[in-house]
């Protein structure tokens, strides 16, 4: 059983920065891919990043050169540094995973555990 929980998250104004880390227990398979999604209210979850443990790293477009997904293997956290953040980066932030899986994009539907999110609250 795979466990994740985030934290991180709070208010932070437009143009500053936010770290959002992810507790899992998942570091120790051979191959496993994680991502960060996020929800807005009225919308659908979408994804933000990914990281395989091949250390292969995908982003949506909206958040690339802003966002940067990393791991630290030895604390078991993945991390989404967040920069220049500005209002429509606001949503619930929730950290994924799945073992024994490469993969190199973020649909919800590939992922079997998740945290229970973290809100994160961008103002101008």
């Amino acid at each position: 059983q795979v466990h994740v929980v985030e934290s991180g998250g709070g208010s932070v104004q437009a143009g500053g920065s936010l770290r959002l880390s992810c507790a899992a227990n998942i570091f120790t398979y051979p191959t496993y891919s994680m991502a960060w999604f996020r929800q807005r209210p009225g919308q659908e979850r979408e994804g933000v990043a990914s990281l395989n443990s091949m250390n292969d790293a995908v982003y949506v477009p909206s958040v690339e050169g802003r966002f940067t997904i990393s791991k630290d293997n030895a604390k078991s956290i993945l991390y989404l540094q967040m920069n220049d953040v500005k209002i429509e980066d606001s949503g619930i932030y929730y950290c994924a995973a799945v073992p024994y899986k490469l993969l190199y994009r973020f649909l919800v539907s590939d992922y079997d555990y998740w945290g229970q999110g973290t809100q994160v609250t961008v103002s101008s």
